[in-house]
């Protein structure tokens, strides 16, 4: 049991992990707190579906379309939604859940609130320490290990990644040293979205698609932002593990853990920030976010 409980933790973790930093990316960078990132992630699920199981349409075509399609349609949405208000932060938020559930009930109407559920994209198992262990999982570890490296890369080791971590720290001293805040927010917007698209596509032929599957996620998402600190990406991932695996844990031991999982989860966070309220890789003060 011990081997699968680490399958599906990190897993669960991985899944966490992506739509956490693309949530803290775009909240680090143009301080925008987005609610309707999940909503992507449901979003991209959904047109995985139509795409490969209705449609019939190649599996790599589909998964390329769904991911650029619903990453059209966030940073349209950021531009023509978002970005006029992007100073005035309550404002984004009631914005944002109205688009969520603009996108919940469109797919409503177009779908119904059937539980759906999409092929997987490669059959078969490989056997890793006496546990079976499903292709499709393996390659949905794998895409979220390629993702997470290539993101580090990205931050740290590009000159985009160099703008954006300045943008993060300090508008004004971007904007003095000639960076495009403007640009650098949209194509942040951008990279939350695929992220959370990937996340959505991968998780689709292993999970169960309704058109509410952005609020369950949502609220894990934002417990591991907070839990590992506001803007903080390290922060994100060690949270999205804690969640992770401390909700893979209630599922095979507690029994019915299923329906507690989340709670316990949350229970953990607010004990972590009884004891340090800023997080634990966030800061007091305006410091470093990324």
């Amino acid at each position: 049991m011990a081997e699968q409980i680490l399958i599906n933790g990190v897993l669960t973790s991985g899944i966490y992990a992506l739509l956490a930093i693309g949530f803290s990316l775009i909240f680090g960078v143009a301080r925008i707190v987005n609610l309707a990132h999940t909503a992507f992630y449901m979003l991209a699920a959904y047109f995985i579906f139509l795409f490969a199981h209705l449609l019939g349409l190649n599996v790599l075509f589909s998964i390329a379309l769904a991911i650029f399609l619903t990453t059209f349609i966030g940073m349209v949405t950021y531009k023509l939604c978002i970005d006029p208000i992007r100073e005035h932060e309550d404002s984004i938020v009631i914005v944002t859940v109205s688009l969520a559930m603009a996108f919940q009930e469109t797919l409503l109407l177009f779908f119904t609130g059937d539980f759906l559920s999409p092929s997987t994209f490669v059959s078969g198992y490989v056997e890793f320490l006496g546990v079976r262990i499903s292709w499709q999982h393996m390659l949905t570890l794998g895409a979220i290990f390629i993702l997470l490296l290539g993101l580090w890369a990205l931050l740290f080791k590009s000159k985009l990644g160099v703008s954006m971590r300045v943008t993060a720290q300090d508008r004004e001293i971007a904007n003095l040293m000639g960076i495009n805040v403007g640009r650098i927010c949209l194509i942040t917007m951008g990279m939350a979205v695929l992220l959370a698209a990937i996340g959505g596509v991968m998780i689709a032929p292993i999970s169960i698609l309704e058109p509410h599957l952005w609020g369950e996620p949502l609220v894990i998402v934002i417990a591991v932002v907070v839990l590992g600190g506001l803007g903080s990406i390290k922060g994100s991932v060690i949270g999205a593990f804690i969640l992770g695996f401390t909700e893979t844990l209630v599922v095979f031991i507690v029994p019915g853990g299923g329906f507690i999982k989340g709670a316990v989860a949350l229970m953990i966070v607010v004990f972590i920030l009884w004891f340090r309220p800023e997080g634990l890789f966030g800061v007091v003060f305006e410091e470093e976010r990324l």
